[in-house]
Protein backbone atom coordinates (compact mmCIF):
# COMPACT_ATOMS: atom_id res chain seq x y z
CA UNK A 1 0.00 0.00 0.00
CA UNK A 2 2.63 2.34 0.78
CA UNK A 3 4.53 1.91 -2.14
CA UNK A 4 1.39 2.24 -4.46
CA UNK A 5 1.33 5.29 -2.33
CA UNK A 6 4.80 6.81 -3.21
CA UNK A 7 4.44 5.93 -6.77
CA UNK A 8 1.22 7.37 -6.99
CA UNK A 9 2.71 10.64 -6.17
CA UNK A 10 5.64 9.94 -8.04
CA UNK A 11 3.29 9.51 -10.94
CA UNK A 12 1.64 13.14 -10.37
CA UNK A 13 4.73 14.93 -9.84
CA UNK A 14 5.81 13.02 -13.14
CA UNK A 15 2.54 14.25 -14.80
CA UNK A 16 2.86 17.85 -13.69
CA UNK A 17 6.51 18.92 -14.71
CA UNK A 18 5.52 17.15 -18.19
CA UNK A 19 2.22 19.45 -18.44
CA UNK A 20 4.30 22.38 -17.27
CA UNK A 21 7.67 21.93 -19.03
CA UNK A 22 6.34 20.36 -22.13
CA UNK A 23 8.08 17.17 -21.60
CA UNK A 24 10.58 15.73 -19.29
CA UNK A 25 8.97 13.85 -17.08
CA UNK A 26 10.66 11.18 -17.63
CA UNK A 27 13.30 12.92 -15.68
CA UNK A 28 11.18 12.03 -12.68
CA UNK A 29 10.27 8.85 -13.48
CA UNK A 30 12.35 6.71 -14.04
CA UNK A 31 14.01 7.59 -10.49
CA UNK A 32 10.54 6.93 -9.11
CA UNK A 33 10.46 3.91 -10.97
CA UNK A 34 13.74 2.61 -9.89
CA UNK A 35 13.55 3.88 -5.98
CA UNK A 36 10.38 1.41 -5.85
CA UNK A 37 12.56 -1.34 -6.92
CA UNK A 38 12.28 -1.56 -10.59
CA UNK A 39 15.59 -2.48 -12.54
CA UNK A 40 16.70 0.31 -15.01
CA UNK A 41 15.58 -1.00 -18.12
CA UNK A 42 12.05 -1.77 -16.93
CA UNK A 43 11.86 1.62 -15.41
CA UNK A 44 13.18 3.42 -18.52
CA UNK A 45 11.21 1.48 -21.06
CA UNK A 46 7.69 1.91 -17.82
CA UNK A 47 8.61 5.40 -17.82
CA UNK A 48 8.46 6.03 -21.96
CA UNK A 49 4.62 3.96 -21.97
CA UNK A 50 3.39 5.55 -19.45
CA UNK A 51 4.66 9.15 -20.70
CA UNK A 52 3.15 8.46 -23.61
CA UNK A 53 -0.98 9.13 -22.82
CA UNK A 54 0.63 11.92 -20.65
CA UNK A 55 2.15 13.68 -23.56
CA UNK A 56 -0.70 13.22 -25.67
CA UNK A 57 -3.35 15.21 -22.98
CA UNK A 58 -0.63 17.65 -22.54
CA UNK A 59 -0.04 18.31 -26.08
CA UNK A 60 -3.74 18.39 -26.64
CA UNK A 61 -4.10 21.09 -24.29
CA UNK A 62 -1.03 22.90 -25.77
CA UNK A 63 -2.44 22.87 -29.73
CA UNK A 64 -5.61 24.24 -27.99
CA UNK A 65 -4.13 26.93 -26.26
CA UNK A 66 -0.68 28.26 -28.26
CA UNK A 67 -0.59 28.11 -31.54
CA UNK A 68 1.90 25.91 -33.37
CA UNK A 69 3.00 26.32 -37.04
CA UNK A 70 2.31 22.77 -38.80
CA UNK A 71 5.80 23.79 -40.57
CA UNK A 72 7.43 23.10 -37.19
CA UNK A 73 5.70 21.04 -35.45
CA UNK A 74 5.49 17.90 -38.55
CA UNK A 75 9.47 17.63 -39.04
CA UNK A 76 10.19 17.45 -35.27
CA UNK A 77 7.08 15.05 -34.32
CA UNK A 78 8.23 13.03 -37.73
CA UNK A 79 12.19 13.36 -36.23
CA UNK A 80 11.03 12.13 -32.71
CA UNK A 81 8.78 9.54 -34.10
CA UNK A 82 12.07 8.05 -35.86
CA UNK A 83 14.34 8.63 -32.80
CA UNK A 84 11.95 6.87 -30.37
CA UNK A 85 11.34 4.32 -32.43
CA UNK A 86 15.14 3.90 -32.72
CA UNK A 87 15.57 4.09 -29.00
CA UNK A 88 13.41 1.66 -28.12
CA UNK A 89 14.70 -0.85 -30.49
CA UNK A 90 18.39 -0.16 -28.94
CA UNK A 91 17.07 -0.07 -25.04
CA UNK A 92 17.64 -3.72 -24.78
CA UNK A 93 21.11 -3.76 -26.33
CA UNK A 94 22.28 -1.83 -23.77
CA UNK A 95 23.21 -2.76 -19.95
CA UNK A 96 21.56 -1.65 -17.38
CA UNK A 97 24.66 0.61 -16.09
CA UNK A 98 24.94 1.61 -19.23
CA UNK A 99 21.32 3.23 -19.34
CA UNK A 100 21.89 4.62 -15.98
CA UNK A 101 24.78 6.59 -17.15
CA UNK A 102 23.78 7.49 -20.64
CA UNK A 103 20.37 8.86 -18.62
CA UNK A 104 22.42 10.80 -16.15
CA UNK A 105 24.76 12.31 -18.87
CA UNK A 106 21.58 13.44 -20.69
CA UNK A 107 20.36 14.86 -17.68
CA UNK A 108 23.68 16.52 -16.75
CA UNK A 109 23.95 17.84 -20.09
CA UNK A 110 20.63 19.52 -20.37
CA UNK A 111 20.87 21.24 -17.04
CA UNK A 112 24.13 22.83 -17.87
CA UNK A 113 23.00 23.80 -21.07
CA UNK A 114 19.86 25.73 -19.37
CA UNK A 115 22.49 27.42 -17.23
CA UNK A 116 24.41 28.51 -20.38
Amino acid sequence: MRKNIKLLGGGALTGAANGLFGGGGGMIAVPVLEKSGMGALFAHATAIAVILPVCLVSGAIYLWFVPIPVSQLLPVALGMTAGGILGARLLPAVSAAGVTYLFALFMLAAGVRMLF
